[in-house]
């Protein structure tokens, strides 16, 4: 059974692990992070942004997806089925669709407006036991149209944003979706103490996490971040065994052909990625 993201969060910033939002894109994207979940016993959060929800024929599709294989695949670990970069109008249908945490991202509107809609969010979240994230300071990079610099976020917005009563902050400290260029100036920890010290127990939320060194990552977690975002790199690694795999010419070997022969290394690369990163956030074994 899908459940909130706040028990996973609270514990992770508690023991000072982070939980591993993974993006799906498709079947295999999903039953691949799931069975490294369960393989691990670490709780997980399948992230779905709006542009993958509307390629997997939308968000009921989604959920149906989602729950059969809890079932079917015997998934005991605590599993959050996550809107990434939602809308205002993305987040009531995921709502409506049976997701069991969301992310509102206002970072784009005025901070009174961003208030406003969250306030409303976190309003319908909190009667439906639902779990919500909001940012602020938008994050660099691209993400479904929406370009960000990368900026820093401003610590008493955090605050302001944090007070609304959401489940877990995202906030701009110099992260980027994507490969990171070579000129990236790297995180600023010191906005990221900042809004810690204004937030307090308040699970912190780190985008983009393809690419970061694994000591800024570690160094992040101790900060406070109990959340963070891998996509990229997954989509890296099943490209790159999927090539292999076609520049070997196995898809030419007899029934090499065939889907589940032709995606299984792509699968099996991000199941490895998977699992680096679940141990790189130290939540193995916190199932």
């Amino acid at each position: 059974m899908l459940v909130s993201a706040k028990e996973m969060l609270t514990k992770a910033k508690a023991g000072k692990y982070a939980v591993g939002q993974f993006n799906i894109n498709n079947l295999e994207w999903t039953k691949a992070i799931l069975q490294t979940a369960q393989e691990l016993q670490s709780p997980v959060i399948l992230g779905v942004s709006e542009g993958a929800g509307k390629y997997m024929c939308g968000y009921k599709t989604v959920v149906g997806m989602v729950n059969g294989m809890l079932e079917e695949l015997n998934i005991t670990v605590p599993v959050a089925l996550h809107l990434d970069h939602g809308s205002f109008e993305g987040a009531k249908a995921c709502i409506n669709a049976g997701f069991s945490s969301i992310m509102f991202d206002g970072s784009h509107y005025p901070i009174d407006e961003n208030i406003a809609k969250t306030t409303e969010l976190v309003n319908a979240c909190n009667v439906l036991g639902l779990s919500l994230e909001a940012e602020v300071g938008s994050i660099g990079g691209e993400e479904d149209g929406v370009v960000g610099a990368g900026e820093c976020a401003d610590p008493d917005e955090c605050k302001a944003i944090a007070d609304l009563g959401v489940t877990m902050l995202a906030a701009g400290i110099g992260n980027i979706h994507g490969k990171y260029p070579d000129n990236w100036a790297g995180l600023s920890f010191e906005t990221l103490d900042a809004v810690q010290a204004k937030t307090g127990d308040m699970p912190l939320v780190l985008h983009g996490g393809t690419g970061i060194p694994a000591d800024m990552i570690k160094k992040a977690i101790s900060l406070g971040v109990a959340k963070i975002n891998v996509n990229t790199e997954c989509q890296l690694a099943f490209q790159e065994a999927t090539r292999k795999y076609i520049e070997e010419g196995k898809d030419q070997q007899g029934k090499g052909f065939d889907p589940r022969k032709l995606l299984a290394p792509g699968a099996e690369a991000i199941k490895a990625t998977v699992k680096e990163k679940m141990e790189l956030f130290g939540s193995v074994g916190k199932a």
